[in-house]
């Protein structure tokens, strides 16, 4: 048996409406963890990227916060959230608890540890990130139905690599949920709608719901 984790590294919890995912627009319970291993362009959480962008959290306490938020929805996101080590053992104890867990990873890294009933949610990076080489298409292999993977589009440069991972790793065969969205203030969302409506992608348009409540800098929503 692994060794039990009890503490990790967090950069804040919060209550919020889910600007994105298929989940859109439902209430839920936020926990960003501290620390990634990216460094993307248009990253807008890098107040969360450093290891000591947080403080150490019991995965008991977070998880008695997620139960003194009054909803069953939790997404887990970072930062990286799978660089720390006890962030499946999180997972286990919310899904015990009876929570929809979804997870939020830049899809650098392994999902394979992940408990199957957490709703993977894989960042697929583009070449505008400059992080493009980072993608690990390993992950697309274990899939499942209720899983995410999301393109982050800030041209057509972009648009032209998702369309492609799309079809080289037959992705809408394993999931349904392909969701493209564009890097807010570099593409604009009319320009995405109209090549997806011209190309008849396979794939999802999403806009940042959070951004168009809340200012797009706001932490915490």
């Amino acid at each position: 048996m692994a060794e039990k984790v009890e503490k990790l590294i967090v950069n804040e919890t919060f209550l919020s409406i889910q600007g994105e995912s298929t989940h859109a627009g439902r209430l839920c319970f936020f926990i960003r963890l501290a620390g990634c291993n990216l460094s993307c362009d248009y990253c807008d959480t890098e107040y969360a990227c450093r290891d000591n962008d947080g403080h150490a959290s019991s995965i008991d306490h977070l998880v008695d916060q997620a139960n003194m938020s009054g909803v069953r929805l939790v997404e887990i996101t970072g930062g990286e959230p799978l660089l720390q080590h006890g962030t499946a053992e999180l997972c286990r104890q919310l899904l015990a608890s009876g929570f929809e867990v979804l997870i939020e990873t830049n899809g650098s890294l392994p999902i394979c540890n992940l408990p199957p009933a957490v709703k993977k949610i894989i960042d697929c990076k583009t070449p505008s990130s400059g992080m493009a080489g980072s993608n690990l298409y390993d992950n697309y292999f274990l899939l499942s139905p209720h899983d995410e993977v999301k393109f982050v589009l800030a041209d057509r440069d972009d648009y032209d690599f998702a369309c492609h991972i799309i079809e080289e790793y037959s992705l809408w065969k394993k999931t349904p949920n392909l969701l493209f969205s564009a890097v807010w203030g570099k593409l604009s969302v009319r320009s995405l709608a109209g090549w997806m409506t011209a190309d008849k992608v396979k794939a999802r348009l999403q806009m940042q719901m959070h951004k168009l409540i809340w200012p797009p800098e706001q932490r915490g929503v």
